[in-house]
């Protein structure tokens, strides 16, 4: 880990911005100094990329009030879902635990009632407890859920216009507006409430997800920008044969791109064009959720409360936007897996002082670290690890090595079963069949710290015969001792061309 001050800038996989200078606005209310009880805010995007911000890089895309949460708190370089799929990661931030372990393995399974999460974890130590926004655990639920005093969310996916919200349980009505502002404004009507007691608020955003809508504002905000398909789009010769098989896919540059192209299959170089509408679309879906940034860290600032609250940013997934000639997520490569989290809390982190995080951190971890920092006791028999001493500089029995898990969908047959390992410096993936037959696919081996585009499959290669040894071995120690044994599964039914129905898109 480093610390950083002043202004770095990198472009590519390891980039990472910092800014200073804007202001951190800490006063003297270091819950330590008064013994209170932190609050928590917890502000979660949909299929938001690592590199979608300018704190990491992004040259076109800026954040400026997200960016300024970095500024006064932690960033991390190497944050990861260990599932790149909604619900499943959704239910991991919750509860800490593996999809395999809490049961959210589809886009269509309720979080388990019974099953602690730290929000009902913090409900029952006397935090007044708030979820505003997308849930994405049930489809066809919009009713409130345990560990909450106060409830709004909606069917499904929700729409950028004109949502029907549940409002704590009132019943479905439609507010009007954009999707972005009217959670944010839910959000800020709730904390500015007079609350004797500690809060804890999720605000669940439906951006970055599909169909991109920007806010008319932004709608023509990149169009000056050009965008291209990544080469490692048509550079899969040493891929296993299914993702080229995914390009003509809902999931693959080819297809449709969530009905950014009318015509599709569509190979030709022109439809570059709407792969680029596409991105633009993307990025611009943030510029509002940068905005509703600002509001929130405005809201806890006029009431005094910014200090001493655990502001986190974060996302439930990353998103391939072209690499590997892949669109949408589920895959364990870098662009799929890989996603933002800043927090920004003087109890955590050096005053006015930006920190840099480059161990592997994951959406497993972010329960028990919320629970420590809030002194409430911990969940039992869970995956995660409380990172407060890592970013406070003990390095010590941090994690080296993780596993990856992501099972089939009948619903949407563009990925395999993946199982993965990623450690500092390697990534070993396979894709099982299911049915305990070998596998089907080509598996992949990528020497990161050289290779962090994942460019070069080293996996025939026989002079990593050894390292395919070690990770395989690696893989099935971490599966075993998180309780993945046996390792359940669907039977892969392969790669198929069909559309998927139009309610779950």
């Amino acid at each position: 880990m480093k610390l950083k001050t002043g202004l770095a800038v990198k472009f590519g996989i390891g980039l990472i911005l910092f800014v200073v200078g804007f202001g951190c606005g800490r006063g003297k209310d270091n819950v330590a100094e008064k013994g209170r009880r932190p609050n928590v805010v917890l502000i979660l995007t949909d299929d938001q990329r690592w590199d979608a911000l300018s704190v990491n890089g992004n040259p076109h895309l800026k954040t400026p009030h997200i960016d300024k949460l970095a500024a006064e708190g932690v960033n991390f370089k190497n944050y990861f879902c260990t599932t790149s799929l909604c619900s499943p990661s959704r239910a991991s931030i919750l509860s800490g635990q593996y999809a395999h372990a809490h049961g959210v393995v589809n886009n269509f399974t309720e979080y388990p009632a019974n099953l602690p999460s730290f929000p009902s974890v913090l409900q029952k130590q006397g935090y007044e407890t708030a979820y505003i926004g997308k849930w994405h655990m049930g489809e066809e639920n919009d009713e409130p859920r345990p560990g909450f005093d106060y409830f709004v969310t909606h069917k499904g996916q929700g729409k950028y216009y004109d949502t029907e919200f549940n409002v704590n349980g009132a019943g479905a009505k439609p507010i009007k507006g954009y999707y972005t502002t009217v959670v944010s404004k839910l959000a800020t009507d709730w904390l500015q409430k007079e609350h004797a007691k500690p809060f804890m608020l999720i605000l669940g955003h439906k951006a970055p997800h599909s169909f991109y809508t920007p806010e008319p504002k932004y709608a023509q905000a990149f169009d000056n920008v050009r965008i291209t398909y990544p080469e490692s789009a048509f550079n899969l010769e040493d891929k296993p044969n299914w993702i080229a098989q995914r390009r003509p896919t809902w999931h693959g540059i080819y297809g449709p791109l969530f009905e950014w192209r009318k015509n599709f299959p569509d190979s030709s170089a022109a439809a570059v064009k709407d792969f680029q509408n596409m991105v633009q679309a993307y990025w611009a879906t943030i510029l509002s959720v940068d905005v509703s940034v600002g509001e929130i860290y405005r809201t806890l600032q006029e009431k005094g409360e910014l200090d001493n609250t655990i502001f986190i940013f974060t996302s439930d997934n990353g998103l391939l936007n072209g690499e590997h000639g892949m669109v949408d997520k589920r895959t364990m490569h870098e662009p799929s897996i890989r996603i933002p989290l800043v927090i920004r809390y003087p109890g955590l982190t050096p005053a006015d002082k930006p920190v840099e995080v480059n161990k592997q951190v994951l959406t497993l971890d972010i329960a028990p670290t919320i629970l420590e920092l809030c002194g409430a006791p911990a969940l039992q028999n869970i995956h995660g690890q409380s990172f407060k001493n890592l970013v406070q500089g003990d390095t010590a029995n941090w994690r080296t090595a993780w596993f990856y898990e992501y099972n089939y969908e009948k619903q949407f047959p563009y990925t395999p079963n993946v199982r993965g390992i990623r450690t500092d410096q390697w990534k070993y993936m396979h894709y099982p069949t299911g049915d305990g037959s070998p596998d089907k696919h080509l598996a992949e081996l990528y020497h990161l710290a050289v290779d962090p585009g994942e460019n070069k499959n080293l996996i025939n290669d026989p002079k990593y015969a050894a390292k395919v040894a070690e990770m395989k071995n690696q893989l099935a120690q971490l599966l075993q001792n998180a309780g993945a044994n046996p390792d359940k599964m669907p039977v892969d039914e392969g790669i198929k061309a069909e559309l998927p129905e139009k309610s779950i898109r």
